[in-house]
């Protein structure tokens, strides 16, 4: 009796132990991850403009539920209570809309084949998202799972009752077409559904199989097919979906690759697998939980764009359509990016943490300038008319600086030297607009240019990167041409008001100086946030300004001066400008791209101290992992990739500079796995929501007072050691030494 009693409370011990270390193993990144993260947003306002996508990383497609109508940008909306559609997107941002979609949907009863009438309600306590697959209990008893793959994905229904099991294919209209092959009981189509930045014979083929035998099926023409079948309650219907932007033969092979013979539960195991894996490079430990989901979800979405838009040809070889010139090449291709956007954060988290991924983006980029004559800044699929600048050069520049060389270094010189002296006659966001007057003249002319001086600073800093990259591959005349090319943002400098402006192309200064008006010759922004756009040259920037202390101030101002508006010539209250009245942070609007990473710029001027405390308060305030997780539009990625960077304790102002510059890392611990096996770890000793200042600071055991670490440092691995505090040091990093990389230093 006593030998059972010690067996018993030892198997007790045993028990509670394991049970104890359950509860302290730190959960997996995917099993973190938020997908529903910023979904709760309208035309009007923006908390992230989000879709649950579920995906490999990186993926040539995507899967989400469906709530809008077909053509709508806003596919799935928080507070809707319908779903329409399982849709295979690749939708890059709702102002972009989508293309090459199609959509399934399981009905009960009777078949709907118009997506405006055959939405089935729903529940959010129904529903289950992840970034390896979604689940959702609709309120008429059907259960419809889904996972994927990068070219296909598997479904898994279940219908409460007998009668009426349909499966509705819609292919969007559009020139497309849907056919039922009942031999191998799977429908086949081809969607041709797009929105702009296609060739002619452009066509998503997609190929959806399933496991049991139809029983009935039809089509219509707006290229609609349904399918019916007869299971058992409860019984599992498991559809195998496929697609090519090849061909048919393509999608065949992509499906018999990728999803074949596998299960639901199979291909969401795999792809958890995936994410995992991709995740987990970046490791961070300790904060709360919450803090936790916000950094792994801004990770997932960070690593969902640019997607793969080529496939694997029968000898493993990688093969793609081109959205560019409609041919069939050899190599790699990605798309659905803005550069605009990710030229800031994402991109040069892939040079640091995903070089081999960097590695394919580079090369997609000289392959889109071979097929198109130039190469692409809003790509969705080919050239988009969207958004400003040549920060295509930015993203090679960062790359070859960082040592990523696998890309044609002569053909990328010939593209970056053509990207700033032409532009398309047909799409003004691809080359330069306005490069002959802003050769010329020194900038781009307002109001003879839209936007004028948003591209005079975009422009200058591509002319900064076309520099280095020219100097680094034995290019020096081009390399002085464009340095000097570099510091033309000067031009638009107002010294009599201390912020950039606008002139005409006679030289006069624009009437009526107003730094809180929005568009003009500003984008999505006024003059509060376009006179920080001096990546390259903080130094030059704050001469301008008058100097270190200057510059200090008018910083510190942008936190306490109104947040009143001037809409300008955009004619209302735009989203963007609605975000930042909403921030209640004055005129730092981090929901737009043009000032996020202005509040870095105090480690130039050597007040550090500055850019900690802003730093932690944006994370604090403007971040959380739930369906209003964001403060205006995500943005292929890069939205959360400042949040990645800072919760990590830098960020990279300058990309082409090699340089973090830092900030207040969020948690006590953070490693980085990097190529060649190495870990960068940085421990953040005393780190609180108080804590949020550095007081002293060590690389690899010795004394550090940079306000930047250097990208060398990082990949060679070490650990970065950080004391915190809740008072500021201000005798650390105050002296020039420290400061990041200038032009002008």
């Amino acid at each position: 009796m006593f030998m059972k009693k010690l067996i018993y409370l030892f198997s007790l011990c045993l028990l509670l132990v394991s049970c104890g270390h359950k509860m302290q193993t730190q959960p997996s990144p995917a099993s973190l991850v938020n997908p529903l993260m910023g979904t709760s947003s309208t035309f009007a306002f923006s908390h992230g403009n989000t879709y649950p996508a579920v995906a490999v990383p990186w993926g040539m497609n995507f899967w989400s539920p469906q709530t809008g109508e077909n053509g709508s940008g806003w596919m799935y909306m928080y507070t809707d209570s319908l779903i329409r559609g399982f849709r295979q997107t690749h939708q890059p941002s709702p102002w972009i809309n989508d293309y090459g979609t199609f959509s399934i949907m399981p009905l009960l009863g009777k078949v709907i084949m118009d997506n405006k009438g055959r939405g089935v309600g729903f529940r959010h306590e129904n529903e289950k998202a992840a970034p390896n697959c979604y689940q959702v209990k609709f309120d008429n008893g059907v259960t419809t799972a889904l996972s994927a793959t990068s070219r296909g994905a598997v479904f898994e229904v279940t219908y409460p009752s007998e009668e009426g099991q349909y499966i509705v294919i819609d292919a969007y209209q559009h020139g497309g077409n849907v056919a039922l092959d009942a031999e191998r009981n799977c429908i086949y189509g081809t969607t041709r559904y797009n929105n702009g930045g296609v060739p002619d014979n452009f066509g998503n083929h997609f190929i959806v199989e399933f496991d049991k035998p139809i029983v009935e099926s039809g089509t219509d023409e707006n290229a609609c097919a349904y399918v019916g079948f007869h299971l058992k309650a409860g019984e599992k219907l498991t559809i195998r979906v496929a697609s090519s932007f090849i061909n048919h033969e393509q999608a065949r092979l992509n499906l018999d690759r990728e999803v074949k013979g596998r299960s639901f539960a199979e291909v969401s195991a795999a792809a958890k697998k995936v994410w995992d894996e991709q995740m987990g490079r970046i490791k961070v430990e300790g904060g709360t939980e919450e803090q936790q989901k916000t950094f792994y979800s801004c990770l997932y979405r960070t690593l969902l764009f640019p997607r793969e838009f080529y496939e694997f040809d029968k000898n493993e070889a990688p093969v793609y359509y081109s959205p560019y010139d409609g041919q069939i090449h050899n190599g790699y291709m990605y798309t659905d990016n803005g550069f605009w956007d990710t030229f800031r954060a994402v991109h040069p988290l892939f040079t640091l943490v995903y070089p081999e991924v960097s590695e394919r983006i580079m090369q997609s980029i000289v392959n889109a300038y071979s097929e198109s004559g130039f190469m692409p800044e809003w790509a969705s699929p080919g050239h988009r008319g969207c958004m400003i600048g040549n920060n295509s050069i930015s993203l090679l520049t960062d790359a070859w600086m960082k040592g990523i060389r696998t890309f044609d270094k002569d053909k990328a010189l010939e593209a970056m030297l053509n990207q700033t002296r032409a532009r398309s006659e047909e799409i003004s966001s691809v080359g330069r607009d306005g490069y002959a007057e802003y050769d010329r003249l020194g900038y781009v002319p307002y109001p003879e240019v839209h936007e004028a001086t948003a591209k005079t600073l975009e422009y200058a800093y591509a002319d900064w990167c076309l520099a280095r990259f020219a100097e680094e591959t034995g290019h020096q005349e081009v390399a002085a041409e464009y340095y000097k090319k570099a510091q033309n943002y000067r031009n638009l400098f107002y010294p009599e008001k201390g912020f950039m402006w606008a002139k005409d192309a006679n030289g006069k200064w624009r009437d009526n100086f107003d730094a809180t008006e929005w568009g003009g010759p500003f984008t999505e922004g006024c003059s509060w946030h376009w006179t920080w756009s001096v990546f390259h040259d903080p130094e030059g920037l704050s001469s301008l300004l008058g100097g270190h202390e200057l510059m200090a101030g008018r910083l510190d101002s942008m936190f306490v001066a109104p947040n009143t508006f001037n809409y300008g010539t955009y004619g209302f209250v735009i989203h963007e400008i609605a975000e930042m009245v909403a921030l209640n942070m004055e005129q730092y609007a981090h929901g737009n791209q043009p000032v996020q990473h202005a509040i870095y710029l105090y480690n130039y001027v050597g007040q550090p101290w500055k850019a900690q405390y802003h730093t932690r308060n944006v994370m604090n305030k403007l971040y959380n992992s739930g369906p209003e997780g964001y403060c205006g539009d995500e943005d292929n990625g890069q939205t959360s990739a400042w949040y990645v960077f800072t919760a990590l304790g830098f960020y990279p102002v300058c990309p082409g500079a090699s340089e973090y510059v830092l900030g207040s890392p969020l948690f006590p611990k953070a490693t980085l796995s990097l190529p060649g096996e190495k870990t960068f770890t940085i421990h953040a000793e005393g780190v609180s929501d108080t804590n949020c200042y550095i007081r002293s600071a060590e690389l690899n055991a010795e004394g550090f007072t940079r306000n930047y670490l250097k990208h060398e440092e990082l990949v060679g691995g070490g650990e970065f050691r950080l004391v915190m505090d809740s008072v500021p040091n201000r005798e650390r990093g105050i002296h020039l030494e420290d400061f990041p990389y200038s032009y002008s230093k």
